[in-house]
């Protein structure tokens, strides 16, 4: 048996996989987000230890799993975080995760010292708040006492994995998504690093994906409940994991689209794809010499539950599915209402922190299926901008395959069907495809498999979604009111 773990925003899923990598059982340990006002989102690293140790002994113990006969663990994590520790590895601050936006300034540095362009043609990526570097920077500028005592830097699953072997390191896929990785070379950019007026030396180093990083210390091993001697293997981060867990390993495999808090949509490459807009990335994907042109959203499953808390109070009782059975209706799709879905600021393809979410086109008329229709399609717009950015760089995308929470509603694949006029694909794994990606890592970095192309057999298409040609031509042009929208109101975002 493996145990992988998939370190998300709002809590641990733990699954349960044969040698193989095929799946047995999940299960999630929930930790709370620190949202506050200024683009700030944090949480606590040693929520994310207390959540794994949790979800590992409640695996076994629902499974009836003999700890015995676990041969291994894997950790897959979000991305573009920032952890900071101390000499002896403990937390300084709060971890600054993906979703912050607040080091806006320490980017503008960046790229006054840099160049935009140079940059993005080193790195991948844009230069932007969101990622790692220019967090570790902002806490440099605004809290120094507490930067005084930083010996290491790190994101969510070395931190995971560290506490699990006692060894800090990362790998190629989450080193990418920091902003401070050379990606022709391999290697941290010090030219990144040295215009950040960062020291080199708090960088952990960079192993392959698939390498045993050791194994569970005797404090881990007791607090798990695994015997001590169960080995670790490195991981990745949760974007390009997940592209495993779809089957998404090589160029042929197609394009897919993850539905989670975030939502990003993404193929395999065998070159970065660089955008002549700058409006999608490319992060190194866990398969060697691949990687994972990506265009990635900030707020799309996140949109969908604020709404529905807002729309759904307790005790009112309504749950999430009721409300977007209520949008897929006729008279919900009345085509007047639009929604900006901008509640954390935007990456692609606005990479705007300063954005935030609108209704546009509210009528007396419009109730709360209207509300909730227009969060779904506002979603598949944006996600249909960056489905276009590639496109127009050469790419071809003719069918998507749906995985994460969000796949698993009918309602919200046909819309984005219609939008984006190509088939869309649900995976017979979707809320656990993370884990999956994650376990099939473990399986190639333990020898339990010959090569990532047994994640092909792992799932498969359980239903298809074919777009209506009336409506996707409908939608194509309500498109253009979408980027109007966002067009007349980004000064507004701006005017502080």
């Amino acid at each position: 048996m493996l145990i992988a773990h998939d370190l998300g925003t709002t809590g641990d899923k733990a699954s349960l996989h044969d040698d193989d990598g095929r799946l047995r059982a999940s299960v999630t340990v929930a930790y709370p987000v620190r949202f506050a006002d200024g683009g700030i989102a944090e949480q606590d690293p040693r929520d994310w230890e207390r959540a794994v140790v949790e979800a590992t002994r409640s695996l076994l113990e629902r499974t009836g799993t003999d700890p015995a006969t676990v041969t291994g663990l894997v950790v897959s994590g979000q991305m573009m975080g920032a952890v900071l520790l101390d000499e002896h590895y403990e937390p300084v601050r709060p971890a600054i995760i993906w979703a912050d936006t607040r080091a806006q300034p320490q980017t503008e540095q960046l790229v006054d010292r840099l160049g935009e362009r140079e940059a993005y043609a080193l790195l991948g990526h844009r230069l932007n708040p969101t990622y790692s570097i220019a967090k570790v920077m902002w806490v440099r500028d605004h809290e120094p006492d507490v930067y005084d005592r930083v010996r290491w830097f790190c994101v969510a699953k070395d931190f995971v994995v560290h506490r699990l072997t006692g060894r800090l390191a990362t790998e190629p896929s989450d080193a990418s998504a920091t902003n401070a990785f050379d990606q022709k070379a391999g290697t941290w950019s010090r030219a990144v690093i040295d215009a950040a007026g960062l020291d080199i030396s708090i960088f952990p180093d960079i192993v392959a994906s698939t390498e045993v990083v050791g194994t569970l210390t005797d404090d881990a091993a007791a607090a798990t409940g695994l015997p001590k001697g169960t080995r670790v293997v490195m991981g990745g981060g949760d974007g390009p994991i997940a592209a495993v867990g779809a089957g998404v390993v090589a160029p042929e495999d197609g394009a897919y689209v993850c539905l989670g808090t975030s939502s990003w949509i993404s193929f395999s490459a065998e070159q970065p794809v660089l955008d002549p807009s700058m409006r999608t990335f490319t992060f190194d994907h866990v398969v060697p010499g691949q990687y994972v042109p990506t265009a990635t959203m900030q707020a799309a499953g996140a949109s969908v539950t604020w709404i529905n808390e807002v729309l759904s109070p307790e005790p009112d009782g309504r749950t999430l599915s009721e409300l977007v059975a209520q949008a897929d209706t006729d008279d919900a799709a009345t085509g007047g209402l639009y929604f900006l879905p901008y509640l954390l600021g935007e990456r692609a393809p606005r990479w705007n922190p300063d954005a935030r979410g609108a209704f546009v086109g509210i009528g007396r008329h419009h109730g709360r299926a209207h509300l909730a229709r227009a969060v779904l399609e506002g979603v598949a717009f944006n996600l249909a901008v960056c489905i276009d950015a590639f496109r127009e760089s050469g790419s071809t995308i003719d069918r998507i395959d749906a995985v994460g929470g969000g796949a698993a509603s009918d309602a919200w694949l046909q819309i984005m069907a219609d939008v984006w006029g190509v088939p869309v694909r649900r995976r017979s794994v979707v809320e656990e495809a993370n884990s999956l990606g994650a376990a099939v890592v473990g399986a190639v970095g333990l020898g339990l498999v010959d090569s990532f192309a047994a994640a092909r057999d792992l799932s498969e298409v359980t239903a298809e979604f074919v777009p209506d040609a009336g409506r996707h031509d409908q939608y194509r042009q309500r498109l253009g009111r979408f980027d109007e929208a966002y067009a007349a109101l980004e000064p507004w975002f701006g005017a502080h």
